[in-house]
């Protein structure tokens, strides 16, 4: 035993040493300590262990090459670049991809991608609320125009009346993002998202023909692009409605791959002498385009040549053509699951049209994809967001209303876990759109473009509304699934999936654009290592390469930290019940970005093509940024103890649907050979036994639901913006009065019941004991008449439309339809009669 006593104590020392000396590196790169601290620490670690001559040679050289960049440059960067060049290590970006990576800003996803998010950055960001302007315009138009239209008399009609065409001309809704001094009303990205929630909230093609002209087209690329002859000749006729726009986009074998569109235009000189294009196209999916009189196209140009001096096959363009020009096509209708509003395939035969019809002139020829890729980055955070959250909204207030007047064995159906479960998702749901909602646009009107959040945004409030209005179609049942004017939600169920299919599925936008271009476009230095070497720039390859370094030591020491504490180590910054949430999101953000950094290192470009597993990467991405959203708005909403069930639900959602990207990643990550065993081994066990999230309680999802089923202002909070009719004779009106009189007639139902167990009443249903109860002066007679008009108004809800078969047979049911407007100015073959897709 005293022999080894020595050997136990050198152990014993070194044991603890090396723990020191793990724990001094922890730390070091737990606070991202700069390489001088590195090396200081290494000095002192090297003078306390008394290390020999030579090992301050073999530590102490490469400390002074690494810590004097002109050195390391010479020595390290340069040739590691011509290495990491000549073995095409680093993916190459072509044109078309750098101009979607670099079109538009990095937002505040670059701070959840760091793995070290600025929570003071994040909860500083603009929450923005309407101006005075705004507000009015909403409290009268937008009021107005909703009154005069329902989503069945639509549907009958197959359009919008024509009054109110003229009404949305008139006060300018076709021009709001145009400047005041065009016309326009010049309405911020938050005003506008407001315009077409309360649109959207009442109908489906209303919102939808408010919100085209206000998204990508012809007035948002002129704002940005136009020459001043084109701004002043065409803003103001698009502000007014003497010009109703389209865009044209997408064709048959073109969808979200632009860049095979067929389309083209060729320059040529006219026989003025002046320069011409001649055009020919096959479009689809152009919404607005059947009544639309200017029609903004995106083409190919080819110069043969080369009149415009910028040679021969110059890229995709954007140019405004009337739709009278000889060779346009229009007049035919696509229709997508019945939903009526104006979308057509359009066609063009060798249309002419001047050099100067391209948006920005001829010297606007080949920039069209960086236009369309940098308004798209903005549009798709305002529209659709604003329309998918305005269909939660309705959801919610339909689907809280119907349960709570419903009945079921003598009981609202709302009041069964079955049907709380579903009220609590569209409950919580509608409140986190919301937030993301105001939170995105306060981005957008701080001056952001951020590409990735706004796919962010696309993909899942649409796919977040068709679950919700799913879950309510539950809720309803059969009175759900019978068109006619009663019913709230055929039209948001059958439209559904056309939002989705904007720009691309939501696959596309899921696997491609959130991640795999949010990877490169997001990272702090991986675009910025690509561009030095493809540019042969050591000195940026050095700077970004050594930051890569730094960066991946960081979080990874973050991520084992924050793993194993839970995130309790993440400093929050604020107090309050989001305090443990922000540690939380630490926690996500540190182990995205090593996995992140993982993937890219072991995959590289192939990282593009391995859809299933970007599309995890996304998904956490994704609810980083919800989850954001959800504590900017409680925040700046002044903590309200009304919102904590819905708060407490949404920051549960976030980080289940969180852990469960995760749990994905390290189930199925593509390691380098002999290493996957680590990831689907170890990792997704600790994955598994210390999750991030688990997902809202039973508890708390009731708690939603019974707050979905009292009026007041909690409930009208939530469903904020939307048009809410008071006209009894109205489907949304009748719902409403039923819903108030039904929690009215509970305070005496409940006086019946505690007559019944004092034993001044028999047993029996309340409703058979209401005579008796009055001639006993239990209930005054006026009690005993709510519950009566209760009663009326709850079996009138309940009620479904039926038609005669004649009427069936013919469509003629409801009110007769009326004749489509003819499109201004237009050579359409026919009046258009059906529907399709919210953007060409």
């Amino acid at each position: 035993m005293s022999f080894l006593e020595p050997v136990y104590g050198f152990l014993a020392g070194f044991g603890w040493s090396a723990l020191l000396l793990f724990a001094t590196a922890l730390t070091l790169a737990f606070l991202a300590a700069p390489l001088r601290a590195w090396t200081a620490a290494l000095g002192v670690a090297m003078f306390a262990f008394g290390a020999p001559v030579w090992a301050w040679l073999v530590l102490g050289v490469p400390a002074l090459v690494f810590n004097l960049p002109a050195l390391r440059r010479a020595l390290v960067s340069g040739p590691l670049l011509r290495l990491m060049k000549a073995m095409k290590f680093l993916p190459a970006i072509s044109e078309t991809e750098r101009v979607a990576i670099e079109a538009g800003t990095v937002w505040v996803d670059g701070e959840l991608f760091s793995g070290r998010p600025d929570f003071a950055r994040l909860l500083a960001e603009s929450y923005p609320d309407l101006d005075a302007e705004a507000r009015a315009f909403l409290a009268g138009p937008v009021e107005e125009v909703c009154s005069k239209v329902t989503d069945w008399d639509v549907h009958q009609r197959r359009d919008l009346p024509p009054e109110v065409w003229q009404y949305l001309k008139d006060h300018r809704f076709l021009g709001m993002i145009i400047p005041k001094e065009y016309g326009g009303l010049g309405f911020t990205a938050s005003a506008n998202s407001a315009v077409v929630q309360k649109c959207t909230s009442r109908c489906a093609a209303l919102g939808i023909t408010v919100m085209v002209p206000n998204s990508l087209g012809p007035a948002e690329l002129l704002v940005h692009y136009g020459t001043d002859e084109q701004k002043n000749h065409y803003l103001p006729k698009l502000a007014s409605g003497e010009y109703v726009p389209c865009f044209a986009l997408t064709e048959p074998g073109a969808g979200s791959d632009a860049g095979a569109m067929s389309s083209r235009g060729e320059v040529f000189r006219g026989e003025d002498r002046q320069l011409y294009l001649r055009l020919n196209w096959n479009k689809r999916y152009i919404t607005l385009a059947a009544v639309s009189n200017l029609l903004g196209i995106a083409f190919k140009v080819y110069d043969p040549g080369n009149l415009l001096g910028k040679g021969v096959d110059l890229g995709i363009t954007c140019a405004l053509i009337p739709t009278e020009t000889e060779g346009v096509e229009l007049g035919r209708q696509h229709d997508p699951l019945g939903v009526p509003f104006y979308n057509c395939p359009t066609q063009g035969h060798d249309v002419v049209v001047p050099v100067d019809a391209i948006i920005g002139g001829a010297e606007g020829a080949g920039h069209g994809w960086k236009m369309l890729m940098e308004s798209l980055a903005a549009g798709r955070g305002i529209s659709l967001p604003a329309s998918a959250t305005a269909t939660t909204k309705v959801a919610a207030r339909v689907a809280g209303a119907y349960a709570a007047v419903r009945k079921q064995f003598g009981l609202a159906i709302g009041k069964f876990e079955g049907i709380e479960e579903p009220l609590a998702r569209i409950g919580g749901t509608a409140w986190l759109l919301e937030a993301a909602r105001r939170y995105t646009c306060g981005g957008l009107d701080g001056g952001a473009k951020p590409a990735v959040v706004t796919a962010m945004a696309k993909y899942n409030f649409t796919e977040l509304a068709r679950a919700a209005v799913n879950d309510a179609m539950d809720v309803q049942g059969g009175a759900a699934i019978s068109r006619g004017p009663r019913n709230l939600l055929a039209t948001a169920y059958a439209s559904a999936p056309i939002s989705i299919t904007v720009e691309g599925a939501n696959i596309l936008t899921r696997t491609l654009m959130v991640f795999g271009q949010g990877a490169i476009r997001c990272h702090p230095f991986a675009y910025r290592q690509i561009k030095a070497v493809a540019e042969g720039d050591v000195a940026e390859f050095d700077r970004s390469f050594f930051g890569h370094v730094g960066h991946v030591v960081r979080n990874s020491a973050r991520s084992l930290v924050l793993s194993v504490s839970r995130g309790r180590l993440a400093p929050a910054g604020i107090d309050g019940p989001a305090a443990p949430y922000l540690r939380k999101l630490a926690w996500s953000s540190a182990s995205f970005a090593i996995m992140g950094d993982l993937a890219m290192a072991s995959l590289g470009g192939d990282l593009k093509r391995k859809e299933t597993l970007t599309g995890r990467y996304s998904d956490i991405f994704s609810w980083m940024y919800l989850a954001t959203a959800a504590i900017r708005r409680f925040e700046a909403e002044g903590r309200r103890e009304e919102d904590l069930d819905f708060f407490h639900w949404s920051m549960a959602t976030a980080f289940a649907r969180i852990q469960t990207g995760f749990d994905g990643l390290f189930r199925n990550f593509v390691a380098p050979r002999g290493l996957q065993w680590v990831f689907r081994g170890p990792l997704a066990f600790w994955s598994r036994f210390n999750p991030i999230g688990r997902g809202p309680s039973d508890d708390l999802g009731h708690a939603v639901a019974r707050r979905m089923q009292i009026p007041g202002e909690q409930r009208d909070a939530l469903t904020s913006g939307m048009y809410v009719s008071s006209d009894p004779s109205d489907a949304l009106g009748r719902l409403e009065r039923a819903f108030r009189l039904s929690h009215q007639a509970e305070a005496v139902a409940a006086k019946i019941k505690q007559a019944v167990r004092e034993r001044k009443l028999p047993k029996d249903k309340p409703l058979r004991l209401v005579a008796q109860a009055v001639e006993m002066g239990i209930l005054l007679p006026a009690e005993a008449a709510l519950v009566a008009e209760a009663e009326a108004a709850r079996e009138d809800v309940i009620q479904v439309d039926s038609f005669t078969l004649s009427d069936y047979r013919t469509r003629s049911v409801g009110k007769a339809p009326a004749p489509a407007p003819a499109a201004p100015a237009s050579k359409a073959d026919s009046p258009p009669a059906a529907s399709g897709h919210p953007v060409g």
